[in-house]
């Protein structure tokens, strides 16, 4: 059976003369046009940066560029440090479930950045390593991670080598800190004693022009793609996100250092009556079942500044009558612990 003939084209190449065309020595045909002037030749394919220019100026297109980490700064140590200035570590974990007292980290991830009243500065320090857990990884993990048995067959990450890493630091930074964290606690120490900051929860992200707090959205929309669910490229992914001047003339980074200077409060609604849960529920309150050695009550999260007004609510809306809520403040060192 004769093979089928594969035919090839050339983006860049002239169209092929057709019946009744111009043949080569006869006039040359007026070079096309539209309104406003002549039709942009395409760019060579030798200059990809100006096929992108030329793509995306006719509001046809938007290009992703690979994202490239920032590269590391030789020869650092915290001793340089200057006045004023910072560590942040960014910090990334890939596990074999959700639960932090029975599932375990198959890969952590981190990134360490100087930062200051300018914006973030340097990357000082990157951290990688994967890990073997006591049981197989289920095949939903691997499929979301890309991690597999064999990959870490024979992988540690030394606990001490972690601690060490992140002692330095002072903020830790986690694109799911309520997730993260508890698993960093129970697999290494220095962590309970650290500043964290959530970038899901205390940046608004739709405030600053974005169209959710996924982390592949974010970085889609800041021209970017990199390979998502591998915990240090998506620390390199944050890092660049938290960066990104966006609309508001301001960054994500920005945002998250003033949220962590500032105080939290939980309030518990402590004998709340029954037939008001569906309103505590709308306003976003959660019900805890005492397990964890908080009051078994409905509860909220609340910046300082919304304090006052939550406390009114209580007052006005659930208990009606003059009433002070158990409230429990929290810094960015209590923030997201288990």
């Amino acid at each position: 059976m004769k093979a089928a003939q594969t035919r090839q084209f050339d983006l860049f190449a002239a169209p092929a003369p057709h019946a009744g065309a111009e043949q080569p020595g006869r006039a040359k045909a007026a070079a096309p046009r539209r309104a406003g002037g002549l039709v942009p030749r395409p760019a060579s394919p030798a200059d990809p940066e100006a096929m992108v220019r030329h793509l995306e100026a006719t509001g046809n297109y938007r290009i992703l560029r690979r994202l490239e980490p920032r590269p590391v700064l030789a020869g650092w140590t915290p001793a340089m440090k200057r006045p004023g200035e910072k560590l942040g570590v960014i910090l990334d974990t890939e596990t074999t479930g959700l639960d932090a007292t029975v599932d375990e980290i198959i890969e952590l991830g981190m990134v360490t950045f100087t930062y200051g009243a300018e914006g973030i500065g340097d990357v000082v320090s990157v951290f990688s390593r994967l890990r073997e857990p006591a049981r197989p990884i289920g095949p939903e993990i691997t499929r979301i991670t890309g991690i597999t048995d064999e990959m870490v067959a024979g992988r540690t990450i030394d606990p001490a080598e972690v601690a060490a890493f992140v002692a330095p630091a002072d903020l830790v930074i986690a694109h799911n800190a309520r997730f993260d964290r508890p698993f960093c606690e129970r697999f290494a120490p220095g962590f309970a004693d650290k500043p964290w900051a959530c970038s899901v929860a205390e940046v608004d992200w739709s405030e600053l022009g974005f169209e959710g707090a996924k982390l592949t959205y974010l970085v889609g929309q800041c021209g970017f793609f990199h390979n998502g669910h591998r915990a240090v490229d998506d620390c390199h992914a944050l890092l660049e996100v938290l960066a990104f001047e966006a609309e508001a003339r301001t960054t994500g980074f920005s945002r998250l250092v003033a949220s962590a200077e500032r105080r939290s409060c939980r309030i518990f609604a402590v004998g709340s009556p029954f037939e008001l849960k569906d309103l505590l529920k709308a306003r976003g309150y959660r019900w805890n079942d005492g397990s964890d050695g908080r009051p078994k009550s409905w509860w909220i999260e609340a910046d300082e500044s919304a304090h006052a007004d939550e406390c009114r609510f209580l007052r006005e809306e659930v208990y009606r009558r003059d009433y002070e809520p158990l409230v429990q403040w929290l810094t960015a060192t209590e923030r997201y612990k288990a």
